[in-house]
């Protein structure tokens, strides 16, 4: 696996999408057991924002992740993989391994991909201990993450090129949470990934697109005190890459550096003091709900961020 946990000081002076037509959903139902209260939290709520330089934060003032980037805790040098590009970066956030264990380095909707190794995703792990879940894309090449029986919900667009705006996708979230109360929530954010390849990254076009994620990210964390109730639930906040020019998907800073916040439930306040990776937040995830990761995994919890007599369990 890629690793640039080693070139962290380096780092700290340098500073995606395929078909989508018509709907497509779907939805997987089977009864589950209430599990056990989690180490820290019994819900925990991923949101993905494609293509999200750590540097926009400050930048274009954006209220709610700085919010929660000042009351959480926060790597602004965190690493994704090679090739820094949606998909690859997405299966690695989500399995906990990196592109030499599960071989998707492809970026684009397949059917049905010879050479992806069909490596467990957080969704499937923590479904099978009883956990709800449910998951929320905004492209429609995630589809080899939705594996049927993983999930209790999930939604994609469909077709080859089209994609949902964030505001689609959080309205979408915000009815689910009116009467859904999952365990496990992702939601991917594209707007930001978008403008920066028709206009370019860190560009008037680009910032106001973050500042529309922004907002999307506050309309999640309203609808989840709601659902939840406010001090119920953690959540993690990150990207898949960065970007520069008007693409990403090279081993330069601005691709490969994303931020990574973890806010609410559980959470230690300040900066985190470990090297945080992208395959470090499905190993969290579990973490936070009260399970293990699988051993071979690339990614541990990332358990500086949170408070220490919260800490139940550890691997």
């Amino acid at each position: 696996m890629f690793h640039l946990r080693t070139a962290r000081g380096i780092l700290l002076g340098a500073l995606l999408a395929i078909p989508i037509g018509a709907t497509a959903a779907a939805e997987w139902k089977g009864t589950h057991a209430r599990p056990r209260s989690g180490a820290v939290t019994d819900h925990v709520i991923v949101v993905s924002i494609d293509g999200l330089r750590p540097d926009a934060i400050a930048r274009y003032g954006l209220k709610t992740l700085k919010r929660i980037a000042a009351e959480g805790a926060y790597d602004s040098l965190a690493q994704t993989i090679l090739p820094s590009k949606t998909l690859p970066s997405h299966v690695s956030m989500l399995t906990g391994v990196g592109p030499d264990r599960h071989a998707v380095t492809w970026n684009r909707a397949v059917a049905t991909p010879d050479d992806e190794r069909h490596v467990p995703t957080v969704f499937g792990l923590a479904r099978a201990r009883g956990y709800r879940v449910a998951a929320f894309f905004s492209k429609a090449k995630f589809g080899l993450l939705q594996r049927p029986g993983t999930m209790d919900f999930s939604q994609a667009p469909g077709g080859w090129w089209g994609r949902w705006s964030a505001d689609r996708t959080v309205s979408d979230v915000e009815a689910y949470l009116e009467a859904a109360r999952p365990h496990l929530l992702f939601v991917h954010l594209p707007d930001t990934d978008v403008a920066g390849h028709a206009s370019g990254w860190m560009t008037p076009t680009y910032g106001d697109a973050v500042s529309a994620v922004d907002a999307a990210v506050g309309r999640i964390i309203e609808a989840a005190g709601r659902a939840f109730g406010p001090s119920n639930f953690t959540l993690i906040v990150t990207a898949d890459h960065g970007g520069h020019g008007r693409d990403h998907g090279s081993d330069d800073p601005r691709d490969t550096t994303i931020p990574w916040i973890a806010w609410g439930a559980g959470v230690k306040p300040g900066t985190i003091d470990a090297a945080v990776e992208t395959v470090d937040t499905a190993s969290t995830v579990l973490w936070l709900l009260g399970g293990g990761a699988p051993a071979d995994w690339d990614g541990r919890p990332v358990v500086s961020a949170f408070a220490a007599n919260d800490v139940v369990a550890q691997r």
